[in-house]
Order: C-alpha cells, then structure tokens, then sequence
C-alpha cells in the first residue's frame, strides 16, 4: 500500500482534498438551493477523509482510516436528518431556497 503512496506522492493527495474542499466552500457560499448545499458539505468532509486516509497511509498507522469509518457513519445520518428537515420544509413552504427559509426565523 505504501507503494502506492511512493508512486502517485502524497502531495497530489493534498493538492486533490483542497481543490474538493474549495469546490465545497464555493458551493457553500454561492448557491442557494439547501440540496446543494448539503452535497457541498458532504464534498468538503469526503476531502477531509481523503486526506486522513492519505495521512494514515503515509504514517503506516490506521487511526485516520478508522476515524474516517466513524465520521463517514456521522455524515449518513447527517443527511438523513437533514433531507428529512428539507422534505418537512418543502412540504409547508413550497420551496427549499435558501433565500426563502430566512423568512423561517420566529
């Protein structure tokens, strides 16, 4: 496995998990449907894990990969909560857009 490390490098692993993260950042900031948003999240924490894979990897330690394993567990049910909120949402306002669910506050 190390192998692998040694031919691809590990600096392309971190160059690959920040161009996803910022690819996540921009989907956070600029769009402005929930859905998309959420897919932006799950973008940015699959460029965190990929990184404490590649991390784990080069180290020969496998606590990156197994707290990649509990926080992959976390993101599931965090969408499933959150796409049962937006589906509550969708139902009652019509709309799931950010703009939108301002209008939402007491």
């Amino acid at each position: 496995m190390n192998n692998i490390l040694n031919q691809i490098g590990i600096e392309n692993y971190i160059f690959l998990s920040v161009i996803l993260f910022c690819i996540g950042v921009f989907g956070v900031l600029y769009r402005r449907n929930a859905i998309i948003v959420f897919m932006s999240i799950e973008i940015m924490l699959n460029a965190v894990s990929l990184l404490f894979v590649a991390f784990s990897t080069y180290h020969q330690d496998a606590e990156g990969q197994v707290f990649v394993f509990f926080s992959m567990a976390v993101a599931a049910a965090e969408v499933a909560v959150g796409l049962a909120i937006l589906v509550s949402i969708f139902r009652n306002v019509g709309s799931i857009t950010i703009d939108n669910l301002k209008n939402l506050k007491g």
